[in-house]
């Protein structure tokens, strides 16, 4: 399960990141570009996604390796 958590705070990390390059940059790379209905609230999107990465990591890191 710390494994499961680590690769999706990664995943969650790469998006939230990617769609704040994407939005500044003006590009069209990235999960958050891609959905309708965050139109005009990527920023946001992409800042949430970023804590959420954060609390997955702290999740991993909280879970016994067994």
């Amino acid at each position: 399960m710390r494994q499961v958590l680590g690769f999706l705070g990664f995943i969650a990390l790469v998006q939230g990141v990617l769609g704040l390059v994407a939005r500044f940059a003006d590009l069209d790379r990235g999960l958050v570009r891609r959905l309708d209905f965050l139109d005009g609230y990527e920023v946001y999107a992409s800042v949430a996604l970023i804590v959420l990465s954060f609390a997955l990591f702290a999740a991993a890191e909280s879970r016994r390796s067994r």
